[in-house]
């Protein structure tokens, strides 16, 4: 594993942010960051995902690892390396937005289900292959793709909980992504933090076991 993933192996899990307004988001990434998971992944699908990103790196500097999600056009790949991103995510793999991706300098991490997608994705030249919905096969797909390409650097996200954690990374996994099981939409929209910081400290706590 190169030294510019070595950041998203510390962190480990990326809490896949989606909220409805910036407040939102930032309340929701500080209650996850407190729970013990400091990588947030700022999807496009929150409304001024760029500024979420700035003030985040601003707020927790390098105790944090946060980047982009949802990544589409260039122009979101540009305006999130501007704020500070030090990753981007990209849902799927189309040539022209991934060598977009690879020209701002940041880590990039591309969505691939099938064994051609991650041919694709590592010719590319991204860093991390984003096995995305990685819920469909489970962490035994997951160590399935690790025949053909055993020294990928693989990212499941879809279906990660606490609970299959050491499953993922047994698999081969080198980071996972977190959802609803972790960002939970519900009560970002809702405003309880408290169950936010409580499901971080839950999937921290399943990390460290693996790291133990």
């Amino acid at each position: 594993m190169t030294d510019r993933l070595s950041r998203a192996r510390a962190a480990g899990v990326l809490a896949v942010l989606r909220a409805p307004s910036p407040e939102s988001a930032l309340e929701a990434a500080d209650a996850i960051i407190r729970g013990g998971i400091p990588g947030i992944e700022v999807t496009y699908s929150t409304p001024d995902a760029p500024a979420v990103i700035r003030e985040l790196i601003a707020r927790h500097g390098d105790a944090a690892y946060i980047g982009a999600g949802t990544v589409t056009t260039p122009e979101q790949a540009a305006a999130a390396a501007e704020a500070g991103a030090e990753f981007l995510v990209s849902p799927g793999t189309l040539p022209a937005l991934t060598r977009a991706m690879l020209d701002t300098g940041t880590v990039v991490m591309t969505g691939a289900l099938t064994p051609t997608e991650v041919m694709s994705a590592l010719e590319l030249g991204v860093d991390v292959v984003k096995i995305f919905p990685a819920s469909l096969g489970g962490p035994s797909y997951l160590g399935a793709l690790r025949g053909p390409f055993p020294d990928a650097p693989l990212m499941p996200t879809g279906g990660v909980k606490p609970e299959n954690v050491a499953d993922w990374f047994a698999a081969g996994a080198v980071a996972v992504g977190a959802g609803g099981d972790l960002a939970n939409s519900a009560s970002i929209t809702a405003g309880d933090w408290a169950d936010l910081e409580a499901r971080a400290t839950r999937f921290a706590a399943a990390l460290a076991a693996v790291r133990a």
